[in-house]
Protein backbone atom coordinates (compact mmCIF):
# COMPACT_ATOMS: atom_id res chain seq x y z
CA UNK A 1 0.00 0.00 0.00
CA UNK A 2 1.24 3.46 -0.92
CA UNK A 3 -0.07 6.23 1.31
CA UNK A 4 0.65 9.95 1.02
CA UNK A 5 -0.66 12.02 3.92
CA UNK A 6 -1.22 15.79 3.97
CA UNK A 7 -0.91 16.02 0.19
CA UNK A 8 -3.02 19.17 -0.11
CA UNK A 9 -4.64 21.67 2.23
CA UNK A 10 -7.29 24.10 0.99
CA UNK A 11 -9.31 26.47 3.19
CA UNK A 12 -9.00 24.18 6.17
CA UNK A 13 -9.73 20.91 4.37
CA UNK A 14 -6.89 18.39 4.38
CA UNK A 15 -6.36 15.62 1.84
CA UNK A 16 -4.50 12.32 1.71
CA UNK A 17 -4.26 9.66 -0.98
CA UNK A 18 -3.79 5.90 -0.65
CA UNK A 19 -3.80 3.02 -3.07
CA UNK A 20 -2.57 -0.40 -4.08
CA UNK A 21 -3.04 -3.07 -6.72
CA UNK A 22 -6.26 -4.96 -5.95
CA UNK A 23 -8.21 -7.81 -7.45
CA UNK A 24 -11.73 -6.72 -8.38
CA UNK A 25 -14.51 -5.36 -6.19
CA UNK A 26 -13.73 -7.75 -3.33
CA UNK A 27 -10.15 -6.50 -3.29
CA UNK A 28 -11.36 -2.89 -3.27
CA UNK A 29 -13.74 -3.60 -0.37
CA UNK A 30 -10.97 -5.32 1.59
CA UNK A 31 -8.60 -2.40 1.00
CA UNK A 32 -11.19 0.15 2.14
CA UNK A 33 -11.94 -1.90 5.24
CA UNK A 34 -8.24 -2.07 6.10
CA UNK A 35 -7.77 1.66 5.48
CA UNK A 36 -10.67 2.51 7.79
CA UNK A 37 -9.20 0.39 10.57
CA UNK A 38 -6.98 3.42 11.14
CA UNK A 39 -9.18 5.74 13.20
CA UNK A 40 -8.06 8.84 11.33
CA UNK A 41 -9.43 7.47 8.04
CA UNK A 42 -12.56 6.03 9.60
CA UNK A 43 -13.42 9.51 10.92
CA UNK A 44 -12.66 11.30 7.63
CA UNK A 45 -15.45 13.26 5.98
CA UNK A 46 -14.98 11.48 2.63
CA UNK A 47 -13.03 8.45 1.38
CA UNK A 48 -13.68 8.65 -2.37
CA UNK A 49 -12.21 5.97 -4.58
CA UNK A 50 -11.94 4.70 -8.11
CA UNK A 51 -10.42 1.85 -10.08
CA UNK A 52 -10.52 0.14 -13.45
CA UNK A 53 -10.91 -3.62 -13.63
CA UNK A 54 -8.63 -5.58 -15.95
CA UNK A 55 -11.33 -5.48 -18.66
CA UNK A 56 -11.67 -1.68 -18.34
CA UNK A 57 -14.88 -1.69 -16.29
CA UNK A 58 -14.86 1.33 -13.95
CA UNK A 59 -15.71 1.02 -10.26
CA UNK A 60 -16.05 4.05 -8.01
CA UNK A 61 -17.38 5.32 -4.73
CA UNK A 62 -18.10 8.99 -3.96
CA UNK A 63 -18.71 8.63 -0.21
CA UNK A 64 -20.76 11.84 -0.19
CA UNK A 65 -18.38 13.81 -2.43
CA UNK A 66 -20.56 13.63 -5.54
CA UNK A 67 -18.56 13.14 -8.75
CA UNK A 68 -15.16 12.65 -7.11
CA UNK A 69 -15.00 8.91 -7.84
CA UNK A 70 -15.41 9.59 -11.56
CA UNK A 71 -12.54 12.12 -11.46
CA UNK A 72 -10.30 9.33 -10.16
CA UNK A 73 -11.57 6.84 -12.76
CA UNK A 74 -10.94 9.29 -15.64
CA UNK A 75 -7.36 9.84 -14.50
CA UNK A 76 -6.80 6.08 -14.26
CA UNK A 77 -8.19 5.68 -17.79
CA UNK A 78 -5.73 8.28 -19.12
CA UNK A 79 -2.86 6.48 -17.37
CA UNK A 80 -4.03 3.03 -18.50
CA UNK A 81 -3.70 1.80 -14.91
CA UNK A 82 -5.92 -1.21 -14.23
CA UNK A 83 -6.58 -3.37 -11.18
CA UNK A 84 -5.26 -0.55 -8.99
CA UNK A 85 -7.41 1.23 -6.41
CA UNK A 86 -6.83 4.88 -5.51
CA UNK A 87 -8.57 6.42 -2.48
CA UNK A 88 -8.62 10.19 -1.89
CA UNK A 89 -9.47 11.08 1.71
CA UNK A 90 -10.77 14.49 2.76
CA UNK A 91 -11.16 15.94 6.22
CA UNK A 92 -13.58 18.86 5.84
CA UNK A 93 -12.25 22.13 7.18
CA UNK A 94 -15.46 24.13 7.45
CA UNK A 95 -15.41 26.01 4.13
CA UNK A 96 -17.12 24.67 1.01
CA UNK A 97 -14.68 24.40 -1.90
CA UNK A 98 -17.18 24.25 -4.76
CA UNK A 99 -15.57 23.04 -7.99
CA UNK A 100 -12.12 23.39 -6.44
CA UNK A 101 -12.73 20.13 -4.60
CA UNK A 102 -12.30 18.29 -7.92
CA UNK A 103 -8.99 20.04 -8.52
CA UNK A 104 -7.82 18.91 -5.09
CA UNK A 105 -8.83 15.31 -5.93
CA UNK A 106 -6.84 15.60 -9.17
CA UNK A 107 -3.86 17.00 -7.25
CA UNK A 108 -3.94 14.00 -4.92
CA UNK A 109 -4.25 11.42 -7.71
CA UNK A 110 -1.42 13.09 -9.65
CA UNK A 111 0.83 13.02 -6.55
CA UNK A 112 0.02 9.33 -6.13
CA UNK A 113 0.71 8.47 -9.76
CA UNK A 114 3.98 10.43 -9.68
CA UNK A 115 5.04 8.52 -6.54
CA UNK A 116 4.46 5.22 -8.40
CA UNK A 117 7.05 6.09 -11.05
Amino acid sequence: MLQLKNVVSDRGSKYAVSGAPVDGRKGADAFLKELKRERKFAKATHNTWGMLLADGTPLKGDDGESGAGMVIVRMLEREGLRDHLIVVTRWYGGTKLGGDRFRRVQDCVRAYLDALD
